[in-house]
Order: C-alpha cells, then structure tokens, then sequence
C-alpha cells in the first residue's frame, strides 16, 4: 500500500459497511470511547452539534469551543461529558488563549475535529487582512492544530478531522491572489479555495504527523438542510442551489433529497472513530467511506486532484506559515 495519498493514491472506497443514508447512530454502534478527550469546533449548532452527542454518548469528554458561551451552554445543555471554553476563530489571539489554556491543563488530545466553518458571506477581512473564508476555514484550523501539537502527539493515536466540502470544486487555492487583493470577489470561490486548502492541509499534515501517531483526514459531510451555515447566503444563491424557489420558499422535494443532520454528522463520526482507517490518512472521505478521484465534472462527488496535489500542498504548508508566523514542532 501506498504511504501516502499524494495525487489520490489511497483515494478509494475500501468498503466501510456504510452509505450516505448511514446515520451516527449506525456509525458509534459498539464503540466506547471512555478516557478519550475530543475538540469538536462549532460543536453547539448542527452537524457540530450532532458529533458532540454522539462522542459524548459513548463516553468520551467533549470539549465544545465557542464564541457565544451562552448560546452554546443553552444547546448542549443536559449533554454530560462536556466542557464548554470560548474561542473566536476569527481572532487569532482567542485561538492562542483556548490552545494554551488546554495545553495547561497537561492533558492528551485524542479528537481534534475542526468542524466549524462559514459560507456564504460578503467580503470581510480578519485583523491581518486576510479574506474572512479563508481565515476561518482554513488559516485558523491550521493555527488551532499547530498550537495543539504537543497535546495530540502524547497520546500515540490523535486524528485529526477537518471538515471539508464538496464545494472545494468551485476552485482551486489560488496562491496568486489568494486574499482577493487584485481580482474581484466572489463569494462561492472564495470559500471553494477555502476548503481546497483544508483538503490540501489534511494531506500534507498526515504526511508529517503520522510518524507521531497522528493521523489526518478531510470530508464533506453531505448537503444539509437546517444548519447555521447558510444563514447570510442571498436569496438568489439559495435559488440558484434549487434550495428556494422564485417566491423564496424552500422546495420540498430538493429539501427532503438532501441528508439529515444525523447523516450528515456520520461521516465525521466514522472519521473519528473507525477502525478502518488506522492504517490510512490524508485521504477525503464522503459518505462514510474513502471517496473516490472527481473523475467526471458532470458528476457531483468525490475529491478533486488538485486538492491532493504534492507540490500545491507543500506550498500551501510554506505560505500558511508566512501568514500565520505559525509552526509546527515536528520534533
């Protein structure tokens, strides 16, 4: 077998039991959890949400992160196992602050899930001007992980798990203009890059921290109904999806096609937890399963080539670095 899933090596089914109807129940099935720690950003809303009842459920404490505590106190509340700390994504000294506050405590790391994202938003920059997708979806998820390092390496078998998206395909990481600085904005390329750069990440941080007994993966969890993250999208783009008709009401049968949150969790779940996978990483997963090479453009799934691209992913790594002044300690 391959050592690393550089140009979709490894990008294939290996038949994991599961489909796109699985739910989290189906996947948790017989799996405890007891003594195991997890992060799981954007876990008090939606799939995030989801994923922290089920890990918690089977025993592991969950540690949820959150800009709005209140809000998230009121969301997981009767959830046991879990702990509650703010955290701002979008703030760079908010994530230092929760990292070290963590670190602290001196405990191990064995989930670290960067689920929370945004979509759909106008152009917006973060204190180092850097276009608000990108930061949040992807510069703050490497910031995260590298401040957590020495926590995920004490326990011998970390996973990383980063939520990505089918949206990668609305574009490759644009390493010429990737802030939008000297090219129009817009706002569905903007976060396609985004995710791209998770997938590219992901692959190139399994190719590192494997040595350590981390292993890395990306995913997109399915299209989704009744999560936060379309909460800014204009109406036109919603149309644009199908998800809304002309008048702006939603479309029943568009709505009921789409997966539930329990599916939509299941593979972020089985990314976590599945036995499958502990010999695999730096891989995209979709479906509760290893997804396959987007060989079709016609053909809405599986994992674009670019994004597992050896050199892109080593350049990501080096301008990631520049513009966060973050490293990793791979020693």
């Amino acid at each position: 077998m391959a050592q690393n899933n550089y140009e979709g090596a490894l990008q294939k089914p290996i038949g994991s039991g599961f489909n796109a109807a699985s739910t989290t129940n189906d996947v948790i099935k017989g799996i405890d959890l007891k003594g195991k720690i997890a992060i799981v950003t954007g876990g008090n809303t939606g799939i995030g949400l989801e994923t922290v009842k089920t890990l918690s459920n089977a025993g592991a404490t969950v540690i949820v992160p959150a800009r709005d505590v209140d809000k998230a106190k009121k969301n997981l509340q009767g959830i046991t196992n879990v702990e509650i700390e703010e955290l701002d994504l979008s703030n760079t000294v908010s994530v230092d602050a929760f990292a070290g506050k963590f670190l602290a405590s001196g405990r191990p790391l064995h989930l670290l899930i960067n689920n929370a994202g945004i979509m759909f938003v106008p152009l917006r920059r973060d204190a180092e001007g850097n276009e608000s997708q990108l930061a949040t979806n992807y510069l703050s998820v490497f910031r995260l992980t590298a401040k957590l390092w020495d926590a995920l390496k004490k326990t011998d078998s970390a996973r990383v798990i980063n939520v990505s998206s089918l949206g990668h395909h609305f574009a490759p990481f644009n390493f010429d203009d990737p802030n939008f600085k000297y090219h129009d904005y817009e706002t569905l390329q903007a976060y396609g890059q985004s995710k791209t750069a998770v997938n590219l990440f992901s692959l190139e941080l399994d190719n590192r921290a494997k040595a350590f007994g981390v292993r890395a993966y990306s995913l997109h969890p399915g299209n989704i109904w009744g999560t936060e993250l379309a909460r800014e999208a204009p109406i036109k783009i919603l149309q644009q999806f199908g998800f809304l008709d002309d008048k702006g009401n939603p479309v029943p049968e568009v709505i009921d096609s789409l997966k539930t949150i329990p599916q939509g969790a299941a593979t972020t779940v089985w990314a976590a937890t599945s036995a499958l996978l502990n010999e695999i990483g730096g891989v995209y997963l979709e479906d509760v399963d290893i997804a396959n090479l987007a060989a079709d453009p016609a053909v809405p799934n599986g994992v674009k080539l670019y994004s597992l691209n050896e050199a892109a992913a080593k350049q990501l790594w080096e301008l990631t670095e520049e513009l966060t002044g973050v490293t990793f300690n791979f020693n």
